[in-house]
């Protein structure tokens, strides 16, 4: 018996032995996809390339670079102390009209120029914040839009303040930025906004970093999971949201207001067939654009002309 009862608790021993060790390495690659995927840095699977003369882009580019008339607000962040910064660009003729520009996952206002550009040439007023922890925006975190959605409609209720009680307002993001413009669309937004075009945005933030924990490092369903939740209570912990809550889906399933959705036919960085179910969920108005051959947060410079068209078209229909 003494016998059975030492040979049973080395056992026991092993077994515990092996789950804190496989609990540290756990909790250690958790700190490690942290700092991969919130921690604000270069990335090394983000492209940093200078954009060409011959570029569809460059023009945009130029003009906010050179060219716009650029004021330069600041805000706090909701529920924190982050000085938050954008620009506000006056269109060239007075209106009360306005397009907040939401950027992508490690970008700034300075990367979103060319769509700032289309907008401006469509006679409308832009705000092109940077989001939290991102472009000249203080924070140690990338909210992937959730935390963001708050400080979205703060700067909405500023663009209101100064263009006035009679301001109509669209909202327009790409990639995060779509997300982000979805995850605002389940909230209490001010009567002064008309509706939503978002590109290429993700279902949740768990939906995309699942689907790039396999496409980026080929991690099948474990250790995925429970990697995920670890990485989320990390988040919890040091960046004050759940990577659970930031769903785009549960959001725009609130919305009642018109939504366009935009997606490239090629796009495997948020797989085109996100944008579906997204579609399927909004209740207001909405319209689906598939572009072609367009890979991720390229359908603008794959078919600019169809691209504008459609969004001046839509724009144009609910500003009013």
């Amino acid at each position: 018996m003494k016998f059975l009862n030492k040979k049973l608790k080395h056992i026991l021993i092993g077994i515990l032995s092996v789950v804190i060790i496989l609990g540290v390495l756990l909790f250690g690659a958790g700190m490690y996809f942290y700092n991969v995927a919130v921690v604000p840095s270069q990335k090394s699977f983000i492209s940093n390339k200078p954009v060409a003369k011959s570029s569809p882009l460059y023009p945009g580019e130029q003009w906010y670079k050179n060219d716009a008339h650029k004021i330069l607000w600041t805000q706090k962040s909701v529920g924190g102390n982050l000085k938050l910064d954008a620009n506000f660009i006056p269109a060239n003729q007075k209106t009360n009209k306005t397009v907040i520009v939401a950027h992508g996952f490690m970008g700034n206002k300075e990367k979103m120029a060319p769509y700032a550009y289309m907008f401006h040439k469509m006679g409308y007023n832009v705000l092109t914040p940077d989001t939290r922890g991102q472009g000249k925006s203080e924070g140690n975190y990338i909210g992937y839009g959730w935390p963001d959605r708050l400080d979205y409609i703060k700067w909405m209720h500023k663009v209101i303040n100064y263009t006035g009680k009679d301001s109509k307002l669209f909202m327009f993001g790409v990639s995060m930025g779509g997300a982000t413009t979805m995850m605002v669309s389940g909230e209490r937004v001010p009567s002064q906004l008309k509706g939503y075009i978002e590109d290429c945005g993700y279902t949740s933030i768990t939906d995309e970093l699942n689907y790039q924990a396999q496409q980026l490092y080929s991690l099948p369903a474990f250790p995925r999971w429970p990697l995920i939740p670890i990485l989320s209570g990390i988040t919890h912990v040091r960046a004050g949201y759940s990577m659970y809550d930031g769903s785009a889906l549960k959001q725009v399933k609130k919305n009642y207001l018109p939504m366009m959705f935009i997606h490239g036919s090629k796009d495997t960085f948020v797989p085109t067939k996100m944008v579906y179910p997204l579609y399927q969920a909004s209740r207001g108005p909405r319209e689906l654009l598939i572009i072609k051959n367009a890979k991720h947060a390229s359908s603008y410079q794959t078919n600019p002309k169809l691209y504008t068209d459609k969004v001046k078209q839509f724009i144009n229909k609910y500003m009013h």
